[in-house]
C-alpha cells in the first residue's frame, strides 16, 4: 500500500503559503476536507449507519432531462478562493502530473490530453461508494489520507466537500462570457439497481448536468446502441460511441466529461496568420496554420531543463502556460522532470518581455479510460482503486460490484479571438522571436488557486 501515497504532500506547504495564501497557517489536507466527528473506523468492521439507496430511472431515449438537483446545494459553489481551494488545487496538480507523465511515456509520438480536475473529481465520486478499506487506498493516492491513522483503522474524509471545491474552481473560470466550461457526468447500472444517495449527490457536485440511468444489460448489443445514442444527444455531439463489447454481467459505466473553450485576452492578429512548418520529429514537417502577436509576454528560458517558457492570458481568470524544449532537446525529457516544484520555480523566474509569438492554431479531444490510466501509473494502484480487489459497500446493497468503464472524456478549443487588442508602441523595441514550432506541452490553469485544469502534449498539431 506504500505505493499509494503521493509523492507530493510535503509540497502542499509551499502551495499554501504562496500568493494569497501567504498569511495562513498550514493545516493537513485532512483536515480541511474531514467528515464531521470523525473518528479512525476500524477497517473490519461495517459502517454503523444503514446504506441510503434510491432507485435509477431506466434509460429512455426520449427522455433527455439530466436529474433534478436542490438549486440550494449550489449556492455555495460560486465562493471566494479560500484555503481549501488552494490545498485541493495542490493535490489534484500533483496527481495530474503524475498522470500526465504515465500517459505520455506511454505515447510520446502523439498528442495527449488530460484534465487533472476532472479526474480527481472521478476517483472522489468513486471513493463515496468504496468500502472502508477501498476508500483508504483512494485517500492514499489522492494526498486525503489521516498522516495519524493506524494501519487498521481509516478516518475518512467528506467527499461532497471535495467535489464541491472542485466545481467552485470550475466556476470562478466560467464566471464571465468569455472562457466556458461545461461538466457533464453519466453513470448506468442495471435497470433493477439501487444507488446510493451519497453517490448519486456526488455526481450532481461534481458536474453541471448528470444522468443516472437503468438499463437493460440481457442484450448487451442493443444496451450499446441505446447507451452511446443517449449520450451523444444529451451531451450535444460531443461525446460519441465510447461502449463497445459489453456484457450482460456489466454493474456500472460511467462517463464525466469536461469541455473547456477558451479565448486569448490580447488577440493575435489574423491577418498574420500564415501556414508555417511544423517539425514533429526529425524526419517529420506538417503545414498548420500559425498565429502571431507581437507584444508584452512573461517568459523564461530555463537553461537547465532546456525549454523556453511563456504565460498566456487567458480572458478572464485563467492562463496558459507554453513549454517549449530547445533546438535538439527532448520534450520526453523534460516531461520526465515535471513536478509542482519545477513549475512553481517557473512562476518565480517569469520576467516580462517583448515578444513575437508564433503558435500553431490548433484543439484537441481525448478520452481517458481511468482503469488503463491507474494501471499506467502502478498496476497495484488499479487492482486496490478500481479493479479486482475494490470493494463498493456504499455504492449499493447488490454483491459483488463491479465498475467496468470509466472514461474522461477532455475537450479544449481556442478561439484567435481576444478581450482586448494589445498595440506594441513603435519605440518598443526589437522583439525577441520564438515560434512554438516543435512539440510542445501546456497547461490550463485557474488563476487564483493555480488549479491546473488541463494538461496536454501536442506532437503534431495538424491532427
Amino acid at each position: 500500500m506504500q505505493k499509494l501515497r503521493s509523492p507530493s504532500l510535503l509540497l502542499l506547504f509551499c502551495c499554501c503559503l504562496s500568493g494569497s495564501q501567504a498569511n495562513r497557517v498550514y493545516v493537513h489536507p485532512f483536515y480541511l476536507f474531514a467528515a464531521d466527528n470523525v473518528s479512525c473506523e476500524t477497517l473490519q468492521t461495517q459502517t454503523s449507519k444503514s446504506l441510503e439507496t434510491l432507485p435509477v430511472a431506466t434509460l429512455d431515449n426520449e427522455v433527455q432531462t439530466p436529474d433534478s438537483r436542490d438549486p440550494s446545494d449550489q449556492d455555495g459553489l460560486r465562493q471566494n478562493i479560500t484555503q481549501r481551494t488552494a490545498v485541493l488545487a495542490g493535490l489534484s496538480d500533483a496527481l495530474g502530473l503524475r498522470m500526465y507523465q504515465a500517459l505520455s511515456s506511454a505515447q510520446s509520438s502523439i498528442n495527449t490530453l488530460l484534465s487533472p480536475v476532472n479526474t480527481f473529481g472521478s476517483l472522489i465520486t468513486f471513493y463515496m461508494g468504496a468500502s472502508k478499506k477501498t476508500a483508504r487506498s483512494y485517500q492514499l493516492l489522492l494526498g486525503l489520507n489521516r498522516h495519524t491513522d493506524g494501519a487498521d483503522c481509516v478516518s475518512l474524509v467528506d467527499g461532497h466537500k471535495v467535489l464541491r471545491t472542485l466545481q467552485s474552481i470550475n466556476s470562478l473560470v466560467d464566471d464571465g462570457p468569455k472562457d466556458e466550461i461545461d461538466t457533464q457526468v453519466w453513470a448506468f447500472a442495471p435497470q433493477d439497481a439501487r444507488l446510493s444517495e451519497d453517490f448519486i449527490k456526488g455526481t450532481q457536485d461534481f458536474s453541471d448536468t448528470s444522468f443516472i440511468r437503468g438499463v437493460d444489460f440481457s442484450r448487451p448489443q442493443k444496451a450499446e446502441v441505446l447507451l452511446n445514442t443517449f449520450v451523444e444527444k444529451t451531451s450535444e455531439g460531443r461525446v460519441k460511441r465510447l461502449f463497445s463489447d459489453l456484457s450482460s454481467s456489466t454493474n456500472l459505466l460511467f462517463i464525466s466529461s469536461i469541455s473547456f473553450k477558451g479565448n486569448w485576452k490580447t488577440a493575435f492578429q489574423p491577418e498574420k496568420t500564415t501556414l508555417q512548418a511544423f517539425h514533429v520529429d526529425e524526419a517529420t514537417i506538417v503545414m498548420v496554420p500559425m498565429m502571431t502577436h507581437t507584444g508584452q509576454y512573461q517568459y523564461f528560458n530555463d537553461k537547465k531543463l532546456q525549454c523556453t517558457v511563456v504565460k498566456l492570458a487567458l480572458s478572464k481568470r485563467s492562463y496558459m502556460l507554453l513549454v517549449v524544449p530547445h533546438e535538439g532537446a527532448s520534450l520526453d525529457d523534460i516531461g520526465a522532470k515535471l513536478n509542482i516544484d519545477v513549475i512553481s520555480d517557473w512562476h518565480r523566474d517569469l520576467k516580462e518581455g517583448l515578444l513575437e509569438l508564433s503558435l500553431p492554431k490548433f484543439s484537441m479531444s481525448s478520452v481517458n479510460e481511468l482503469h488503463d490510466l491507474l494501471t499506467k501509473i502502478d498496476p497495484e494502484v488499479e487492482t486496490e482503486l478500481l479493479g479486482s480487489r475494490a470493494e463498493f459497500d456504499r455504492l449499493t446493497t447488490t454483491k459483488p460490484f463491479t465498475v467496468d468503464k470509466v472514461f474522461n472524456k477532455v475537450l479544449f478549443e481556442m478561439s484567435e479571438e481576444g478581450s482586448e487588442t494589445q498595440n506594441t508602441s513603435p519605440d518598443a523595441g526589437v522583439p525577441l522571436k520564438l515560434s512554438i514550432n516543435r512539440p510542445f506541452f501546456f497547461s490550463v490553469t485557474e488563476g487564483n488557486s493555480n488549479a491546473i485544469l488541463l494538461l496536454g502534449r501536442v506532437s503534431n498539431p495538424a491532427l
